[in-house]
């Protein structure tokens, strides 16, 4: 069990026309979506492929202290970065330290229409004014008492007699750019920056449906892991690891996994992987019954909903969708009433470039964020938030605080992951374990499939045009 099919050369078109990249015999995804009793959103109903080449990736992009560097300097500090969620800052004062490398920001709701972020050092003698997130009513630095006010201007300076070269006007809290999407507060550090709207490129249009601005943070975890931060992301960036690394899934999710690149876009791209559907090679030892059993133990369905016995002529992901809908109406407080099959069996997953990978369905609401740790290439701090539903009700529940895990601490020590916690303990020693061996290789270069493993060629393509691979 878990052997993957062996590929072949038949492939299909993308978009654009172009012949199709090798494939899977199994990969099936567009078939089954287009049998789904909920169909899914127009969006998903397509694929897009790119042949991105069979050329290596550097590893010195992952073990490098002057790479990241170059990172810093020239990725950081022009993108586009999701810094939190609105609903962290609900009232004003409300506000959330957002850090990259040595860059700091304060991002804080400073009157009820607006969202501000302010570089986080006094304009006096640079102290840090603020350490952590929370509510205050002025920024007000704890070595001499500079303060400002919640828009950035200046409120006051002690002993002014002694400062008449301040012009107080002009003495304000420096901003960084700010935008906020789908729920999402964006962070950009260039004063120069292009429109998160033209940055966010397809994402929009594809993650309009699923509405993840009516979503609620209500879960976040996170650990500092001893990998890269790019090691971390691409280890989820793809399912070939799946029949390897989490062999128990393979008879209830399909590993032959759909990836899509999008033409011109540089900022996203898209992998569809189903649920209560078989990998291809292991389904005609999968008895549909035993497949729904699984799954009901593993969502924790209420006894009221329980699929007892599949009756002839039903399929297995038709009523697992249907039972997960009324499930997650109850657990919720929404009508998931007119919520696709797919929303509610598949794992899917979109790339904001170049560290947030969020997963719009309700039935897995994740979103992951990865960034470097404390100047170290060879760390990095992985988070997992979870996005539920907001209730029908109009109440707002309170925003999940961060649970940050102890290095050696297991995912699933916290209950709220769910059955996520032991599929990421299970990811843990491949991230250590890559980082070790990219540190220990000779051969200066990973080497990645064509198909596969295109969503990491596709990020590898637009890192370079943001870093490149010259040296100042």
């Amino acid at each position: 069990m878990g052997q993957r099919a062996d590929s072949t050369t038949s492939g299909r078109s993308g978009q654009d026309g172009t012949p199709g990249l090798p494939r899977s015999p199994g990969v099936r995804v567009q078939e089954v979506l287009r049998e789904d009793a909920v169909p899914p959103p127009p969006v998903l109903l397509s694929e897009s492929q790119e042949d991105l080449g069979t050329g290596d990736i550097p590893t010195e992009q992952y073990t490098s202290r002057e790479w990241l560097d170059l990172e810093m300097e020239r990725l950081w500090r022009r993108v586009w970065q999701v810094a939190c969620r609105v609903e962290e800052l609900q009232t004003v004062g409300d506000h959330v330290v957002y850090e990259i490398g040595d860059d700091s920001l304060i991002v804080v709701r400073s009157s009820e229409t607006e969202i501000k972020a302010f570089h986080n050092a006094c304009l006096h003698r640079g102290t840090q004014l603020r350490q952590s997130g929370g509510k205050v009513k002025e920024f007000r630095c704890p070595f001499h008492g500079f303060t400002w006010h919640l828009d950035g201007t200046l409120a006051r300076v002690p002993c002014p007699w002694d400062f008449p070269h301040i012009d107080a006007e002009r003495f304000c809290l420096p901003q960084a750019r700010v935008g906020t999407w789908g729920g999402f507060v964006f962070v950009n550090l260039d004063p120069d920056c292009e429109p998160l709207e033209t940055y966010l490129e397809l994402i929009p249009q594809h993650l309009g449906p699923y509405r993840l601005e009516d979503r609620y943070k209500a879960v976040h975890v996170s650990q500092v892991v001893p990998c890269n931060w790019k090691v971390a992301l691409e280890a989820f960036f793809e399912g070939y690891h799946v029949a390897e690394t989490h062999p128990q899934v393979v008879g209830f999710f399909d590993c032959d996994v759909q990836y899509d690149i999008f033409p011109g876009a540089r900022h996203t791209n898209r992998l569809i992987m189903l649920g209560a559907v078989p990998t291809a090679d292991v389904e005609a030892m999968v008895d549909e019954q035993v497949m729904i059993d699984f799954i009901q133990a593993a969502t924790g369905v209420p006894e009221q909903y329980r699929i007892s016995e599949l009756q002839p002529g039903q399929r297995a992901r038709t009523l697992l969708a249907d039972q997960q809908r009324r499930t997650l109406s109850d657990r919720h407080g929404a009508d998931l009433g007119g919520v696709s099959d797919s929303d509610m069996l598949d794992q899917i997953q979109y790339s904001i470039f170049p560290n947030v990978i969020p997963w719009p369905t309700v039935a897995a609401p994740l979103t992951y964020r990865f960034r470097p740790s404390g100047g170290d290439p060879h760390q990095c701090l992985m988070e997992v938030w979870f996005l539920y539903p907001k209730p029908d009700t109009g109440d707002h529940p309170p925003v999940g605080k961060e649970i940050r895990l102890a290095p050696d601490q297991a995912w699933s020590s916290v209950e709220a992951l769910g059955p996520y916690g032991p599929i990421f303990d299970q990811d843990m020693p491949n991230l250590r374990r890559v980082q070790r061996g990219l540190r220990a290789a000779r051969k200066p270069g990973i080497t990645l499939s064509r198909y596969q493993e295109s969503r990491i060629r596709h990020f590898h393509r637009t890192l370079a045009e943001y870093v490149g691979s010259d040296r100042p």
